[in-house]
């Protein structure tokens, strides 16, 4: 593995911005991520991402709009996360609720954090099967306008 591992590893997270973070993730090729999105550092990395959704999303886009959404994170392990969309809030849980989501997005740690840095194309993973989705594509396919995603 090059370089940005220790840095990766070492960076303060919560002091990185969203642009900052686009940036980092766009220098990294599918492989350098998976290498780096292990153990503590991918709880980390996971953890702030998920933390960022409620400050990044943009209330006036997702009008009366009520919805959970379940993002299924892949790999070792499987990390589950909720957003719920209502009254103009988005709340995120840690965790499978009881809830029927309206959509569970399944993707691996690369595409994810593609996705979430702007540096993705969702329509391109999903139609190369790197992201699948369950129950309402249009909703899922229209996420990206619900969040304050930089572009790296």
């Amino acid at each position: 593995m090059a370089e940005p591992t220790p840095d990766l590893a070492a960076l303060d997270l919560a002091s990185v911005t969203p642009r900052e973070f686009a940036a980092l993730v766009k220098g990294l090729s599918a492989k350098e991520i998976s290498g780096l999105m292990r153990g503590e550092l991918r709880t980390r990395v996971l953890a702030e991402v998920f933390g960022r959704m409620e400050r990044q999303f943009r209330p006036e886009s997702a009008g009366s709009l009520r919805a959970v959404i379940r993002w299924e994170v892949t790999g070792d392990p499987v990390v589950v996360y909720e957003t719920t969309i209502a009254d103009g809030t988005c709340t995120v849980t840690e965790g499978r609720s009881d809830a029927e989501p309206r959509a569970t997005l399944t993707m691996g740690d690369a595409e994810f954090l593609k996705l979430v840095s702007g540096n993705g194309s969702p329509v391109t993973m999903f139609m190369t099967r790197k992201l699948k989705v369950a129950g309402d594509i249009g909703l899922a396919s229209g996420l990206t306008r619900l969040f304050d995603i930089p572009k790296g």
